[in-house]
């Protein structure tokens, strides 16, 4: 069937919304349903009805997936320690880049071990579950923690308490409890090689931005990897209010232009070598780029469209990104509520299926009328979106973007290119970094 995957993913977003619904308790009843229903749909002869039977097994699938992540939230081993707002030391990931000031910093964790502190406690690190947490520092620790990337390890004392109501919307990236560290024992990179491959890269690519005025730096650090976290307030709502934030957060764009930039390179490797230096530049970009929901569904689609390709099985973008969403939801059901994703997804279903009529329809030169029709089926795509969310979608957003778009491209291209190139020349010529950021 020509649209099966967009049939499973819709029973599987439906599975979804039920699986949040649904008490995690009846976690093994709806797997064995599912799994009836598979094994049912396996013998019945193609038809309507074994179509049926699969999709009910799918929806099952991401009841039971969706249940699991709910139990995840309150069932984990230190569960009665944030109850009891208990003094730790903990050993964490970074999962992202601190945010904050020299006053106050926060960051998301993935926390491994800890270690009660306290008259009645022996000393035993606790096995912690790998769960996510919110982690602020105040005070001495906020600016050490502050200065780490994400990826790195780190031990912190401080006490372990639930998540304050205005911090509620981490439950959907998995957050269970907020730890407020009093003074940061130590830290170490970051374990895994690919972390510390991209975060090197990222380090070299910015640092051959730190010639650029203070405003200019942060600009492109926001085009080329999405990180904001220097840009002026009133900048970043200026981007807002023109409707071109989304510039500011890495997005398919960002992944094509350097899957461009890397390709007359990828295009000399045979075949096999292409399809693995392809992945292997998503998986590093990716990480550079932490992993935002938009860049994930992005290099989600890259590979998948990258394996059709090599498979000699090309596929449709609507196909690809069925395909794509389904697999990332699968991975975690939690995505669905990240606005960033379901931007980034309706602006993907807009072009795929609005950005060819509503060019054919249009009057004058033909980079015109694509740059003019993408863009309008990108805002199209993002409207139910932006309106239910934000409660207002800017006119001006439609022009900014036919204009602003065409210059994003080569200074992605160009700002990754010099960046990097720069980011070596620094260190041995400052002045020939300055030359090269001129463009920039």
């Amino acid at each position: 069937m020509t649209h099966a995957p967009v049939a499973v993913l819709g029973a599987f977003v439906a599975g979804i919304f039920i699986g949040e619904r649904v008490r995690p308790e009846a976690i093994g009843v709806v797997l064995a349903t599912c799994a009836i229903c598979a094994a049912v749909a396996v013998l019945l002869r193609p038809s309507r009805r074994r179509f049926a039977v699969a999709m009910v097994s799918v929806a099952l699938l991401g009841c039971a997936l969706t249940q699991r992540a709910v139990h995840g939230l309150v069932d984990w081993p230190l569960a009665s320690a944030v109850s009891d707002r208990a003094d730790l030391v903990i050993t964490a990931s970074l999962l992202d880049d601190p945010e904050g000031t020299r006053f106050s910093t926060r960051v998301v964790a993935r926390v491994e071990r800890a270690r009660p502190i306290g008259i009645e406690s022996d000393g035993q690190w606790l096995d912690a579950g790998r769960r996510t947490i919110l982690v602020t520092a105040e005070a001495d620790a906020a600016p050490r923690l502050a200065l780490l990337d994400a990826g790195d390890r780190v031990t912190l004392l401080g006490w372990l308490r639930p998540l304050e109501p205005y911090d509620q919307y981490l439950l959907w990236r998995h957050a269970v409890a907020r730890f407020d560290a009093q003074e940061l024992l130590g830290f170490d990179g970051p374990s895994a090689p690919s972390t510390r491959v991209a975060n090197g890269l990222r380090s070299v690519v910015l640092d051959g931005t730190a010639v650029l005025p203070p405003t200019e730096r942060a600009l492109v650090a926001g085009f080329l990897l999405g990180d904001t976290r220097a840009l002026p307030d009133d900048v970043l709502e200026r981007f807002r209010a023109a409707g071109m934030s989304h510039l500011l957060a890495v997005s398919g764009a960002n992944v094509a232009f350097t899957l461009g930039l890397v390709g007359p390179l990828l295009r000399r490797m045979p075949r096999t070598g292409r399809l693995l230096g392809t992945l292997t530049v998503l998986a590093v970009f990716g990480a550079m780029t932490r992993w935002e929901p938009s860049v994930t569904r992005a290099c989600a689609m890259a590979a998948c469209a990258s394996i059709a390709v090599h498979l000699g099985r090309p596929a449709r973008a609507t196909r690809v990104l069925a395909v794509a969403v389904t697999a990332l939801l699968v991975l975690d059901p939690f995505l669905l509520h990240s606005v960033g994703f379901q931007l980034s997804c309706g602006a993907s279903v807009g072009i795929a299926l609005l950005s060819a009529p509503i060019t054919r329809r249009l009057r004058g030169p033909e980079w015109m009328r694509e740059s003019l029709g993408i863009t309008a089926a990108a805002q199209l795509g993002v409207a139910p979106v932006l309106l239910p969310v934000f409660g207002s979608m800017p006119l001006v957003a439609l022009p900014a973007n036919l204009l602003a778009v065409p210059i994003a491209g080569p200074l992605t291209v160009w700002g990754l290119g010099a960046g990097a190139v720069a980011g070596v020349a620094r260190g041995v010529a400052p002045g020939i970094a300055s030359i090269i950021q001129v463009p920039t």
